[in-house]
């Protein structure tokens, strides 16, 4: 028997059964049964990421559970797992990714013009969308997926994970897919992380057979990213590696260094949307992600060395 951490959220339910799925599938005669458990991030859904403590609230009472041993394995989506993987755990199994791509909710880019109001807690959805469609507002958007949809009604769009809504039987609520080349995801986006105790090596290698090793390499890059820049969600930043057939890397990323508008209403607003690009490809995950972090980090803070 297998016991699988997770979130209550129907999401992450859906995620957690998913991968109960793949296991017994790739392992005949395992069982699992899931542990589900609401964090504070759950609970509170008013307040901001930022202001609770950070992405990292999605993962860590899932996590404690693992390490406390009430749970044998935890299932996270990539993007909410904090950039470095705590002590006594160890990412064990990322499985093939789904659709990695944000989607609008309610409006598409062309049917915002300037003070149209944009549904979104994250810094580099803001900056991105600002930069599509200058002039546009932004108001906090928090909770699961039924609860964002119930919110949309109040904004003239709201900004999502298409594979959240596919995985819940929701993608007709979508109005467009942003393609990663143009509005580039979260680290980690429409992939899920497994993690399990970092001495379990029966446990290790149950979830090395659910695995996908071209989806593990692309995220593995991306949390390299991260890392570097010591950031987590609450970041304007983003990056999407595409593994070739030779197995050569292809990442774009972005930084923003955007000024917001300080305001009484209550939304967000940009002084400008300042948002550096840039691309490069390797075959090292880890140096081709740490590489591009510090590319950018230099366009927007040059160092003494590099003006």
């Amino acid at each position: 028997m297998l016991r699988i951490a997770t979130r209550e959220s129907p999401l992450a339910l859906w995620q957690a059964r998913f991968v109960s799925q793949l296991l017994e599938a790739a392992n005949p005669g395992l069982r699992t049964e899931l542990v589900a458990m609401s964090t504070v991030a759950d609970r509170d859904q008013e307040s901001s990421i930022a202001e609770i403590g950070g992405k990292g609230l999605f993962a860590k009472e899932v996590q404690v559970a693992v390490l406390s041993d009430r749970a044998d394995v935890a299932v996270h989506s990539a993007k909410d797992l904090p950039a470095i993987t705590p002590p006594g755990l160890v990412l064990a199994a990322v499985p093939s990714r789904g659709d990695c791509r944000d989607a609008l909710v309610g409006a598409g880019v062309d049917e915002l013009p300037p003070g149209s109001v944009v549904g979104t807690g994250s810094n580099r959805r803001r900056v991105q969308m600002a930069e599509l469609c200058p002039g546009v507002a932004f108001a906090e958007l928090r909770g699961n997926m039924a609860t964002r949809l119930d919110k949309a009604r109040s904004f003239d769009a709201i900004v999502v994970a298409a594979a959240a809504l596919q995985r819940l039987g929701l993608a007709d609520h979508i109005t467009q897919i942003l393609e990663p080349g143009v509005f580039i995801p979260q680290v980690g986006q429409g992939a899920l992380g497994i993690e399990c105790r970092a001495g379990d090596s029966v446990t290790v290698a149950l979830l090395d057979s659910i695995d996908d090793p071209v989806t593990n390499r692309e995220v593995t890059a991306e949390r390299a990213f991260l890392v570097e820049l010591g950031g987590d969600c609450t970041l304007p930043a983003g990056a999407h590696a595409v593994s070739s057939s030779d197995g050569e890397l292809t990442m774009n990323a972005i930084l923003s260094a955007s000024e917001t508008i300080p305001s009484q209403d209550g939304l967000s607003r940009f002084r400008r949307a300042d948002v550096e690009r840039a691309t490069l490809r390797g075959h090292d995950a880890v140096v081709l992600g740490t590489d591009l972090a510090i590319r950018l980090r230099n366009r927007i803070e040059p160092s003494p060395d590099h003006p």
